[in-house]
């Protein structure tokens, strides 16, 4: 991510197939509600659980465990190309493919010019139910900025920027995994997806050449292949409802502002949802005085990996803090100078976030280990 600082009746015999091609395509465009089906985001209305709910749901996340399989997994050097991003390409796909949900993991595999040469990129898409029309969609980068080792003989590891987002995504599919499979069976017209991004990092410098190579490549491809499967007037960005970036996310004490009106809803949602953990005693070292999302706090302009999206007209939350971590882009954005109680507190925020989303209930869990 960069600063600006630093930065859409028949009346013959011989005219009812034209009459039922019509109401065909009627039906395939319209639902009951009268509305395209590209337009039902704008209507979307959430659900509200109860604290009994949340507790039940709440109850099936351990951000501790999370630590061990799949954060500390994510802390290596994973610029593109190298063997660290293979080897977390491979942590992503085997976590996710270990779920009972059964999500369909997908490559989006490219080469790119940089300014080292052309290198090979890889951004990961799992989505819960590929037949659903409309996607709430959760995306982070993967990848760890470059640094060349005869500058510097220190590696970058990237904490907040980005393993923990990466981290807690592949926690809320774990945590979550009995309700996301109940809510794929319900054969709603409405699924999550994940979106692993690699390539956000500048190689050499910012550019709009050197940098967001990955969201660059996928948006665009997006735009260009059909949904659903067949259509000729809408694409897969369509069918995102809310594209939601996490970015810089793990130091303590992060206060995020709203950068978009459109979904100014969906991020005052955030905001309720963090007071009714608060008043239920779900936060950990969360007193009165802490607030994580402020719809009012100003916020700058930033680059990052929603911007392709954006400039299509996707409506996006951009969950990254109003002031970067003090560790920004330093070789001590490490594990150690993470903060476990905003990581877990934020997981917890963004789990119930989703399964509101999505109209989810909470189930009994068939695996109460929680294991993979």
């Amino acid at each position: 991510m960069w600063t600006r600082s630093d930065s859409i009746r028949s009346r013959s015999r011989s005219t009812m197939p034209s009459f039922y091609s019509l109401m065909i395509g009627v039906t395939f465009i319209f639902h009951s509600s009268g509305i395209p089906w590209t337009q039902e985001k704008l209507q979307h209305t959430a659900v509200s659980l109860t604290n009994e709910e949340i507790s039940a749901v709440l109850n099936h996340t351990d951000v501790d465990q999370m630590w061990e399989r799949d954060l500390k997994p994510l802390l290596v050097v994973r610029y593109p190309g190298s063997a660290g991003n293979q080897a977390v390409q491979e942590h992503i796909k085997t976590t996710l493919g270990s779920l009972g949900a059964g999500w369909e993991v997908t490559t989006d595999r490219f080469d790119s010019e940089t300014p080292y040469g052309r290198l090979p990129f890889t951004n990961l898409i799992a989505t819960l139910d590929p037949s659903a029309k409309r996607r709430l969609v959760l995306a982070c980068h993967y990848d760890s900025k470059y640094y060349p080792p005869q500058w510097h003989g220190k590696e970058f590891l990237g904490a907040t920027d980005s393993a923990v987002p990466c981290a807690m995504m592949l926690e809320l599919a774990r945590a979550l995994d009995e309700e996301l499979k109940a809510q794929k069976s319900s054969n709603s017209n409405l699924t999550l997806q994940l979106i692993f991004f690699d390539g956000e990092e500048a190689l050499f410098q910012w550019t709009s050449t050197d940098s967001l190579y990955g969201s660059r490549h996928l948006a665009e491809k997006m735009e260009v292949t059909p949904h659903p499967e067949g259509a000729t007037e809408t694409n897969l960005l369509h069918g995102i409802d809310l594209f939601v970036l996490l970015d810089l996310i793990g130091a303590p004490a992060p206060l995020f502002g709203n950068k978009f009106q459109d979904t100014k809803p969906w991020f005052t949602r955030l905001q309720n949802i963090e007071k009714r953990l608060h008043a239920a005693n779900q936060l950990v070292e969360h007193p009165n005085s802490v607030q994580y999302f402020w719809p009012g706090v100003p916020v700058g302009h930033v680059l990052d990996d929603h911007v392709p999206f954006h400039n299509r007209g996707v409506r996006v939350l951009h969950l990254i803090p109003a002031s970067f971590p003090s560790v920004w882009h330093r070789f001590e954005d490490n594990e150690e100078n993470l903060d476990r109680p905003t990581i877990t507190n934020l997981s917890k925020i963004l789990q119930i976030f989703v399964l509101e989303y999505l109209n989810a209930k909470p189930t009994s869990p068939t695996n109460p280990q929680n294991a993979p």
